[in-house]
């Protein structure tokens, strides 16, 4: 679904719906919501919203939104934005997963919970009228969004807040200097994926067999991390280090000997696998401090 802002740039407009277009609407901070429309209630291409027009987007994007991010049953997928709910409903009838539209036209939300009962899965696809800035989606694990990249900056913070692992898929728009994960399109539509990354910024204590013991001081950019490490109080060279989600990789060569980690980061311990020419073995770390 597309929302398009009287002044002529794209807005919000969020796929985490089934099999209907987009709702204007949740671009102010502070509005009230007004009466849900009567039955017959039905969305036109190009209506005003609150500072924005109201434009579908392709289901065949709204799909491969979902795919972008491994959508399953176990999932809980949030969509800012859902219009008339076609991502919300297609995340609970193809993908069987517990699924949330937040829209801030009430008229759109009304739409929606037809729509839902019709498909059959209103009580997986549910939806509340109500503003995205002043909603608490911190439970997502599928955040899915088509706003305009001034809005996605605003989120940004509380999206990297979100639990190590939850994927966000954006339709049209970036987030900026934080790189997509992956990116793909349907229909010559474009989306983008990330991955919340973890949180490892700071010194670490990385204990793995056959060593004394690596000191590290990870500095990360999003899901890059760079930094050095020393060995016996000696420097030594660390490279190739990214986060995906929770998972964290990187080398480190100790005089020529080199290892490469890859773990699991849970707050400020983590713990996985090391290999090297000796073979595999575990290691284990913890950050200094944390």
């Amino acid at each position: 679904m597309y929302f398009i802002r009287r002044a002529a740039s794209i807005s919000v407009a969020a796929l985490l719906a089934t099999s209907f277009a987009y709702t204007p609407a949740f671009a102010a901070d502070k509005a009230e919501a007004k009466p849900a429309a009567s039955q017959d209630y039905q969305p036109q291409v190009g209506q005003e919203g609150k500072d924005v027009i109201w434009v579908p987007t392709p289901q065949s994007l709204v799909e491969r939104m979902l795919q972008m991010a491994g959508t399953k049953s176990t999932d809980y997928v949030v969509d800012l934005g859902s219009g008339d709910g076609r991502t919300v409903i297609t995340a609970a009838k193809k993908f069987g997963a517990r699924a949330l539209g937040v829209e801030y036209n009430a008229d759109m939300v009304a739409l929606a919970k037809r729509a839902a009962e019709k498909e059959g899965v209103a009580d997986k696809a549910q939806f509340v009228n109500g503003d995205i800035f002043q909603t608490d989606f911190s439970k997502a694990t599928v955040l899915t969004m088509y706003l305009l990249p001034s809005l996605n900056l605003k989120l940004r913070p509380t999206i990297l807040n979100m639990k190590p692992g939850t994927r966000v898929v954006s339709h049209a728009f970036t987030m900026d200097d934080w790189e997509a994960d992956q990116i793909d399109s349907a229909d010559g539509r474009t989306a983008y994926m990330w991955i919340v990354p973890a949180k490892v910024a700071g010194a670490w204590k990385i204990d793995a067999a056959g060593t004394k013991g690596f000191e590290a001081q990870f500095t990360q950019q999003y899901q890059k991390i760079g930094g050095g490490a020393k060995a016996d109080g000696k420097v030594v060279q660390f490279s190739n280090g990214k986060l995906r989600g929770e998972t964290i990789t990187f080398t480190i060569d100790d005089a020529g000997t080199k290892r490469d980690f890859t773990g699991k980061v849970d707050g400020n311990r983590m713990a996985g696998t090391v290999k090297s020419g000796a073979g595999e073995s575990k290691f284990t770390a913890t950050k200094v401090g944390g």
